[in-house]
């Protein structure tokens, strides 16, 4: 803790000490963007007749011209050096100036900050916290902040929509990319390569970009350069804004969540495609399943590209249903949005709540079934199965059913009766088959398929991913027999098991 001592001139580490109960004053004025002549003479006259100020940084011009006149500043730079990371700087300057408040009750204390003390300033937002809090009484001059001269610099217009964001805390998820940005706390080299890497999240290496160093004052400085270089360029300080104008056409924006969901309300409008627009949700859900199934094998296929496209097919099917809702006026996608976010939150307090440390993914799994079923707790079914879809595939179903009777206790703890019922249901089989009987065989033959479902779901294997791997496997094997039959000018129908079957076993050899 930072605290002022009332026996000296100079901030010490350790813990303060209020003198009295009054409520400690400070007044923060702010210093403008630059030079004297941009001071108001309310805040020039202040500072004249006002003593020793403390000040956030002895890094802005006015100061050494308001030092060349007298006044005296208590700079805080020493903290700066002392943290590598800005929150604990803030924080130790808020406590330093609390400190010194509480040790001087008869007096009011003067901050003093670039700019206007409301922009930009986060020393400032901590001090009226402080404030809301109770432990100090807050007064503020305003001095003209640097959004005029930087305006001025750049000749745009601020009421076409602009940016203003902080470079010690930019995430990509901020940018609205069809708006002026404007970037303060550009103070050196490493920021400005992280805000870079940032930037490239959604901007071209190459697009144009622009530093405005000291603007308003007299070495005002204004440097356009490619978003690249914005790191090679060693003269930012806490004087240098970013600048990096609205995106010239919409090419740019269509990896952003805004650009497809208008390109679907286009295709869906009175203009759009007739496809499109004749589709409801009935009419889409094959294409949602065979989208799904085509995902399932990118991932297979182990082909990134393939995957990429795949997602993007299914997260179409997301948006032409989020549409067809809006169209119908039942819900849209901010609705599909927030009811999947606030379920995420609500299953994963582990996460988002009271964080659990040595979790199993079992023991989640566990705890999403139990928070599930706390939702659903005043939403009776009829029967136990009626959360389980009807339209999955059949495999699919079985593994469903069973994990529901399983959760009910209806299960083996063993997977010997499990083989020995898939022996009793295969004898069945064979036996409805001896008799002829073909609704009889196609019945035992989807009991043999549900036990080897239930020895599956034992064993932890998905049934419907097994099989769909064994078709891959049979065409992929299928096709080399095909292959080696065509070098020989002949084909399947032209040959015979015995040949085929040679090169069965020359591709599962060499690992096709």
């Amino acid at each position: 803790m930072l605290y002022w001592s009332s026996g000296s001139s100079r901030l010490k580490e350790g813990r303060y000490f209020v003198k009295d109960t009054k409520k400690p004053e400070i007044e923060i004025i702010g210093l403008g963007p630059g030079s004297l002549g941009q001071l108001t003479l309310d805040v020039y006259k202040r500072l004249k007749d006002g003593g020793m100020a403390y000040a956030r940084t002895t890094r802005h011009p006015v100061i050494a011209e308001l030092q060349s006149e007298g006044v005296e500043f208590e700079a805080f730079d020493a903290i700066y050096e002392a943290h590598d990371t800005f929150p604990p700087i803030y924080e130790g300057i808020v406590e330093a100036l609390l400190g010194a408040a509480a040790a001087a009750p008869r007096e009011r204390i003067r901050y003093v900050v670039p700019g206007h003390p409301l922009v930009a300033e986060e020393t400032v937002q901590l001090l009226l916290t402080a404030e809301a809090e109770g432990r100090a009484s807050i007064d503020m001059v305003g001095g003209a902040s640097f959004l005029d001269p930087v305006f001025s610099a750049l000749r745009i217009d601020p009421n076409d929509g602009f940016q203003l964001l902080d470079a010690t805390n930019l995430t990509a998820d901020d940018l609205l990319l069809t708006q002026h940005l404007i970037i303060s706390q550009l103070y050196d080299g490493f920021v400005a390569s992280e805000v870079k890497l940032t930037l490239m999240e959604h901007f071209p290496d190459d697009y144009e970009v622009t530093l405005v160093q000291a603007a308003g004052s007299p070495d005002e400085k204004v440097t356009t350069l490619p978003l690249y270089a914005l790191d090679r360029e060693m003269n930012v300080s806490n004087l240098t804004v970013l600048y990096v104008p609205p995106v010239p056409d919409e090419s740019y924006l269509s990896h952003t969540f805004t650009r497809l969901r208008e390109v679907i309300r286009v295709l869906r409008g009175p203009d759009g495609c007739p496809w499109d627009r004749k589709q409801t949700h009935v009419t889409l859900k094959r294409f949602l399943l065979e989208e799904a199934y085509e995902v399932l094998d990118a991932i297979d296929e182990e082909d990134d590209e393939h995957l990429i496209e795949e997602l993007g097919d299914v997260l179409l099917q997301v948006f032409l249903h989020a549409q067809i809702g809006e169209d119908e006026g039942y819900f849209n996608m901010d609705d599909v949005i927030a009811g999947l976010t606030e379920k995420m939150i609500r299953r994963h307090p582990h996460v988002f709540h009271e964080k659990i440390e040595g979790d199993r993914p079992e023991d989640v799994e566990l705890r999403w079934d139990k928070i599930k079923e706390m939702e659903k707790k005043d939403q009776t079914p009829a029967s136990f199965f009626d959360d389980v879809p009807s339209s999955m595939p059949a495999l699919m179903t079985a593994l469903e059913l069973q994990k529901k009777a399983a959760k009910a206790g209806f299960q083996w703890g063993e997977d010997a009766p499990m083989w020995e019922k898939l022996e009793e249901e295969i004898a069945e089989w064979k036996e409805a088959l001896t008799e002829h009987n073909h609704e009889e065989a196609k019945k035992e033959f989807g009991d043999v398929l549900f036990i080897l479902a239930n020895l599956a779901r034992f064993f932890k294997i998905q049934p419907e991913e097994a099989l769909l791997m064994t078709n891959r496997t049979f065409i992929r094997r299928f096709q080399y027999i095909e292959a080696q039959l065509k070098e020989n000018g002949k084909t399947p129908e032209t040959s015979d098991l015995t040949e085929m079957d040679r090169y069965w076993d020359e591709a599962k050899r060499k690992g096709i």
